[in-house]
């Protein structure tokens, strides 16, 4: 199988506090990693650093193909309407996917591609994220808490892109507190463990 990123002894320090303990990492074609721990463990930090949009205080990571990455905060323009913002994905990332009428359709957002992306529910905002995946796809997803501020049918959505990505050969590493994924393939898990503060010497 394809290894699509390698991260070895990774870590992050803030304000010269290592965040958390020391991580390996491997992402595969085809394969998940759960990432699980306590909040403020560390959870969003080591995606990120996956992502390329923070740098390692330790360690090295290493990507053989492109990144996505979803998070808490919302990267969308809340100036521009449903499908502007899935046409600046497009343009931005070059990687074109789906088109933008069928990555609303398929998140369930059919009728609001008008609709400016302020005027969104937190739950219509996600699905939107969800399209970008869709639109611009990269084979690796980096997804910090996916399931949230989602119904249950938001949830089976999100089951269902995980899934339908894996078996296209991409790799994801999700991170999520408040339920599973449902995957039709085993998940690997990755615990995120606070790292013990160093005493001054």
């Amino acid at each position: 199988m394809s290894m699509l990123l390698q991260a070895r002894a990774v870590s992050f320090r803030r304000q010269g506090d290592r965040i958390f303990t020391p991580l390996d990492v491997d992402l595969v074609a085809g394969q998940a990693i759960v990432v699980l721990g306590p909040n403020g463990c560390g959870k969003t930090t080591l995606l990120r650093l996956l992502a390329g949009i923070l740098e390692p205080a330790e360690g090295q990571v290493q990507r053989h193909a492109a990144t996505a990455f979803l998070g808490h905060a919302s990267a969308l323009k809340g100036e521009l309407n449903c499908r502007e913002n899935l046409e600046f994905l497009r343009r931005f990332h070059g990687c074109p996917g789906i088109s933008s009428s069928r990555a609303l359709a398929r998140t369930g957002l059919t009728g609001l591609g008008l609709r400016p992306a302020r005027a969104l529910s937190a739950g219509q905002k996600r699905r939107l994220g969800l399209a970008g995946l869709l639109v611009a796809p990269r084979p690796i997803w980096l997804l910090d808490e996916p399931y949230a501020s989602l119904d249950d049918a938001g949830g089976q959505l999100v089951d269902e892109l995980l899934n339908e990505h894996l078996d296209n050969g991409g790799s994801v590493a999700l991170s999520t507190h408040q339920r599973k994924p449902l995957l039709t393939r085993a998940a690997r898990e990755l615990q995120v463990q606070r790292a013990e503060q160093e005493e001054p010497a």
